[in-house]
């Protein structure tokens, strides 16, 4: 009983020998640093399963939504929401993957990946789009392009290629 259940803090005194400023073998990289394989560790917000949270988020550069997430206007640099997890709201990141739900307004500066599982619904503005089949985009999308004019206020961009055949036209052809 004489011991805690909690570990001791480390303390900011150095092991006899040691020299000053020398970095210690538990020391973290620091955020935004490139780790011993070579990737980016980025500030990282998880809202688990059963988990809701409604509100501001600031300062995450990678949220990782497995419950629910209502917030307005959020920049990262990564979204991804899991199966079963739904986000609703405004969010602005550099990629994102979707297996769960997002119900509001989507803004991806790069690749946005809709898996099997995915559903989105409202407005959608990407560069890149992949969607697996089984997918679901439900409202406004628009792809972003490099130096393309917009069009006058009040019309709307017709692509010159032929729609794909939906998954139903599929099945009865």
């Amino acid at each position: 009983m004489g011991r805690s259940p909690f570990p001791t803090p480390p303390t900011n005194n150095p092991p006899a020998g040691a020299r000053p400023n020398a970095p210690t073998p538990t020391s973290a990289a620091a955020p935004g640093a490139p780790t011993r394989t070579g990737a980016v560790e980025r500030r990282t917000l998880v809202v688990g399963r059963g988990i809701s949270v409604q509100g501001t988020v600031q300062d995450a550069e990678r949220l990782v939504v497995e419950g629910t997430v209502e917030a307005s206007m959020i920049h990262a640099a990564e979204l991804s929401v899991a199966q079963g997890g739904v986000f609703r709201g405004e969010i602005e990141v550099e990629d994102a993957e979707l297996a769960g739900t997002i119900d509001g307004t989507l803004t991806v500066r790069g690749n946005l990946t809709v898996r099997s599982t995915g559903r989105l619904i409202g407005k959608t503005k990407t560069r890149r789009l992949q969607v697996e089949d089984g997918g679901q985009i439900t409202g406004h999308l628009e792809m972003i392009t490099e130096g393309a004019a917009r069009p006058p206020a009040g019309e709307s961009v017709v692509s010159s290629r032929p729609a794909l055949p939906s998954t139903a036209e599929t099945a009865t052809s």
